[in-house]
Formats: C-alpha cells, structure tokens, sequence
C-alpha cells in the first residue's frame, strides 16, 4: 500500500513539473512546438509516458537522435537513459566522476585505481597507479595528473600511448579530429595531435591577467575558439591556414567581453561548427562565422546549462536566477528569444539529440520532441 502511494505522489511530482514548463511557454513562432513524451525519476527507475499522440509530428521531429544512451548527471545520481525514458544504469554519486557517451569511471581523490564502465555498467577497463583522473574526449580516454599539468592518452588496454607536461595546470581542455586543444592557467593556447607532439603554441594577451577560462574545437578541427584574460577577457576565433595538417593558425575575429569570469567559461561550436556560442556577463553570445556577425542576447541569470547542438534552427539554454529559481530558454538562430520557461529545481540537466530535448530538475529527467502542428 505504501508503495502504492508512493508511486501516485511520484506521477503527480512528475506531472506537475511538466505543467509548470508549459504554462509559462511562449508560442514559438512557424508553430514549432516541444512535445513532452516520458518523465522518469531517478528514485523511482521508471518512464511515464505523457504522450503517445504521433501524427502531429512532422519531418523535423524524426531526425536520427544520434547514441543509444544519454548520459546524465542529475542531483546525486548519475547514469544513462535511453529514447524511452528507461535506465540503463541509474547510480548515486558517491565520489568523482567522468562521463560520456559511452563509458564513464567515478573515482576518488589522490585515487590510485580507476574502474572505466560501460553505459550498462559492464567493466571495460582497470587502470591501476592511476594518479590522476580520467577524461573522455574524441571516443579517446585520457588520464590527467593530480596536478594538473600532465596529460597521457591511454590505449584500450590502458596503457600510455604518449605523455605530455606543461608548463602550468590546465583550465579547460577539448578534443576533435585527433586533435587536443587546451589551455592552461599561465595563458598558453596548445594543439597537441594524435601521438601527443604539439603543433601549435600561442598566448593571446590583451589582458591585466593572462589565463584561459574556455577553448572549443571545430569537429574537423578547422576552427579553434578560446576564452582568455581577466580585464579585459577576450574571445577569439582561430582558424587554420596553410597545408593540412601543418598546425598554422591565426586569429580571425577576437572581442573584449567586459569584465569576464574567474572561472571556466561555456563554449562550444554548434550548429553545423558554423557557430560557435559562449556566456558573457549577464548575456550569451552567438558569432557567426560565416558571416562574421557577433550577437548578444541578454539572459535573465547564471547560465548552467548549454545545448551543444543548436541543430534545426534552435539552441536551448538553461539559466539560474537563484538556489531554485531556473528558466528554460529557447533561442531562434540567429539570435531571437522565442521562450522563457521558469521553473523551480535546485540541480539541473540539459540535454540534446537531434529532434530530441532532455531536460531535467530535482529528481525528474523529462523528453521533449521538436515538432510542428
């Protein structure tokens, strides 16, 4: 009987959470709708369907929505859902994490063991006197230094493909291509390729305090996007020039961003890589690289959450107003707020895969379909 109950209060949290979405929405103009489809609980490790009406669906909501399982991080727990709204793994964080598309590893501080998983928790890989952590970039897995300053790329079997030191701990990393791209605290952009040689060195200046808070890789590894300095901090836009392969590249378009952030700064390529998105202060900014435009788009709070796809015209962004205070934004490209829906949740998950959206608060994982009327 208690179960029982506990199941109803679990579907009556999980409509409410759905309706409180809604009832704020803004239309979306060309009748763009969000279709919600299935709330599942991280408590409960089941899928609600809230859905089931399909002819209202047009071509734009039947795209490929890319991996099997998404990986998610929500609150205390962790793990990997599937279309449907079921679990393939379903965890309580307890220490670390890493996570992907496709395998993840939880481990603790100064850890010297590291058990690498599959989405549905078979054991993939055991690295002992790890001294590091894990990290998964480009279907690649490698290992970084407690320290922070040293970087090994692992084979399947775990063992050190190559290792290379810096000069300083690093501050953001990113892989595309066969590609590294990274950047560290003493302000030096790197390019590192396949077997760990480095390519390309720059340091940006420009800056009372050189450091670098955010550094983005085009998927064909073309185009490189990085976050620099503290009064100013800048933005700039690297693309690469001569034979391919040659590791040249120079600077295309850079801004001053106001004051900035003393921390690691969202930013991603999106759309097609014929974008390329980042925060700013009290904004979010959208460059054109194509047409060499850059727009700012006001936001109402902190962004915490990011669609690094930004496929199909739109690109969803979750922002923090307070502890519990959220909204989910909605950005027509190239740069129009279509929807503001606030919401209350203390954590907060934002995924995409092609047609489909993923949002979650509190306990509550929610899919959304983009379709049309």
């Amino acid at each position: 009987m208690a179960q029982k109950k506990k199941k109803y209060w679990l579907i009556i949290s999980l409509a409410l959470f759905v309706v409180y979405i809604f009832a704020a929405t803004q239309p979306i103009p060309e009748e763009r709708i969000l279709i919600p489809r299935w709330l599942s609980s991280t408590e409960s490790g089941y899928p609600v369907p809230i859905a089931n009406d399909t002819a209202s669906i047009s071509s734009a909501g039947t795209e490929e929505t890319g991996a099997a399982y998404i990986p998610f991080r929500l609150g205390s727990h962790f793990g990997y859902v599937d279309d449907s709204g079921n679990f393939a793994l379903n965890r309580r964080q307890e220490e670390y994490l890493s996570i992907s598309d496709d395998k993840w590893a939880e481990y603790a501080a100064k850890t010297e063991l590291i058990e690498i998983r599959s989405p549905r928790g078979e054991d993939l890989l055991r690295l002992e006197k790890a001294r590091g952590y894990p990290l998964f970039l480009d279907n690649r897995t490698f290992l970084i230094s407690d320290e922070g300053n040293t970087l090994s790329a692992l084979d399947d079997e775990g063992n050190r493909l190559w290792t290379y030191d810096f000069a300083a701990p690093l501050t953001c990393i990113d892989a595309a291509a066969g590609l590294i791209l990274t950047g560290s605290l003493d302000g030096v952009v790197e390019v590192l390729d396949s077997a760990g040689k480095r390519i390309f060195s720059f340091v940006p200046g420009g800056s009372r305090l050189a450091a670098i808070y955010g550094c983005a890789i085009s998927r064909d590894g073309e185009r490189l996007g990085i976050i620099s300095g503290i009064d100013d901090q800048r933005f700039l836009l690297l693309e690469h020039f001569g034979i391919p392969g040659s590791g040249e590249y120079k600077v295309s378009y850079h801004e001053f961003l106001e004051d900035g952030f003393r921390r690691e700064v969202p930013i991603s390529f999106i759309d097609n890589d014929s974008r390329i998105v980042f925060e700013r202060q009290g904004a979010l900014s959208i460059y054109e690289i194509n047409n060499r435009v850059s727009r700012r788009i006001p936001l109402k709070g902190e962004l915490i959450a990011l669609d690094v796809e930004g496929s199909s015209g739109l690109l969803f962004v979750v922002t923090s107003q307070s502890e519990l205070q959220k909204q989910l934004v909605a950005i027509s490209l190239p740069g129009t707020i279509i929807m503001e829906a606030p919401f209350k949740s203390g954590d907060v998950f934002l995924g995409r895969r092609g047609s489909r959206l993923y949002l979650g608060g509190g306990s509550t994982l929610t899919s959304f379909e983009l379709g049309r009327k």
